[in-house]
């Protein structure tokens, strides 16, 4: 609704308004007249009629918005069959003239719905910092000019890596909520997915965006055996790999074959590549962990965060024991960049645990806890305290 309001106001807040006012008036008239028979479109073409009531009020029109109105027609779609009007605003949210930062948090904002409590608690800022960066991305959209539309050719590698960055956070935001009682959220990494598709229709020659589809769709796969019949988070090695999706495991190992064999991995190409291997093993104690690790050294070299270090951790205490991997995990933990990140903690006091030092294990497992929001995942964690002390 958002997206196909935005290509009438070409103003955000502009249209952020009128759909909220759209909202307001389905919960009035819906009630009076009932639920239509096309709900999706009835809301995008009352959002759209609100917006040109707000811009017929204004008198200088031409000099107050960015870009010109489009012809009007005479109904708007239904919000799934515009799929290119939501792409649209996700490259106008990642324009190269707008901060690194600014430009994935206005998208995880606008396009994807996400609260900006959550948006700040992801870049560990305030709210109200957040609140005022998104801010003054919109003015920037506004008085920069920037155009609602897909660039050219020319102009899409320097908005590429943003546009994949962002569908990334966006699942991984819905793969584990950062706080509530479900651990994932269906709506989030739904639309991730749906958007990583419409992204390899647009750039079938990219291998990064093939990438990123590979590696959504492997995790896509698993997400109905990641917590039992009472929302109990369940490990890898505890998950039912008979329910996992096949067909989707398949298209995406098709995908990360054609990647590899095209040239040199990127980051996306290469985290499909481990998801994949998992994916395939027959069962946990199957895993091909020496080929992982190897996979992980190379995503290390391509992109050297420290939580791809920290992943790596893990492939190195299957391949060479926990011993090896705590002092890597100690390491990060001194370096300081992952303070705050519970997996970090829950990662050391996993790997204390398999080596008999339950006391410690314990205060890590308890330290990961205090910092962890989703019910799912503190319920875990709470019985790991349980199980150590």
């Amino acid at each position: 609704m958002l997206a196909a309001t935005v290509r009438v106001t070409r103003d955000l807040d502009t249209a952020e308004e009128a759909v909220q006012d759209a909202y307001v008036q389905a919960l009035t008239t819906w009630a009076r007249d009932g639920v239509p028979t096309r709900p999706g479109a009835w809301l995008t073409t009352a959002a759209r009629n609100n917006a040109l009531n707000v811009l017929r009020r204004r008198q200088t029109l031409v000099t107050k918005l960015p870009l010109l109105l489009e012809p009007e027609t005479t109904e708007a779609p239904e919000p799934d069959t515009i799929p290119d009007d939501r792409l649209r605003l996700i490259f106008t949210c990642c324009h190269p003239a707008l901060a690194p930062e600014a430009r994935i948090a206005l998208t995880l904002r606008l396009v994807c719905g996400v609260a900006t409590a959550d948006i700040a608690r992801a870049f560990l800022v305030a709210e109200p910092t957040m609140a005022a960066r998104l801010t003054r991305a919109k003015k920037k959209i506004a008085a920069a000019r920037i155009p609602y539309t897909v660039p050219s050719a020319a102009d899409l590698p320097e908005r590429v890596d943003t546009v994949l960055t962002v569908l990334h956070l966006l699942y991984t935001t819905g793969h584990t909520a950062r706080s509530g009682e479900d651990l994932v959220l269906d709506e989030l990494t739904g639309r991730a997915l749906d958007l990583a598709r419409l992204l390899r229709l647009l750039l079938p020659d990219d291998r990064e965006a093939a990438g990123l589809l590979a590696l959504l769709l492997v995790h896509h796969a698993r997400r109905a055996t990641r917590t039992d019949a009472h929302g109990r988070l369940l490990r890898l090695d505890e998950q039912d790999r008979s329910r996992w999706d096949t067909a989707s495991i398949s298209e995406a190992d098709r995908l990360v074959v054609a990647a590899l064999t095209a040239g040199a991995p990127g980051r996306f190409t290469l985290q499909a590549a481990i998801a994949a291997l998992h994916a395939q093993a027959p069962s946990y104690d199957e895993t091909d962990w020496p080929q992982i690790l190897k996979l992980y050294d190379t995503l290390l070299r391509v992109w050297p965060t420290p939580v791809v270090a920290l992943n790596r951790a893990v492939a190195v205490s299957m391949v060479d024991g926990p011993e090896a991997a705590l002092a890597e995990v100690e390491a990060l933990e001194h370096d300081g960049r992952l303070a705050g990140y519970h997996y970090l903690l829950a990662t050391k006091a996993d790997l204390l645990r398999r080596l008999g030092r339950d006391a410690e294990a314990a205060n890590a497992y308890q330290a990961a806890l205090a910092i962890s929001d989703n019910s799912a995942e503190r319920e875990f964690l709470a019985e790991r305290v349980k199980e150590t002390s």
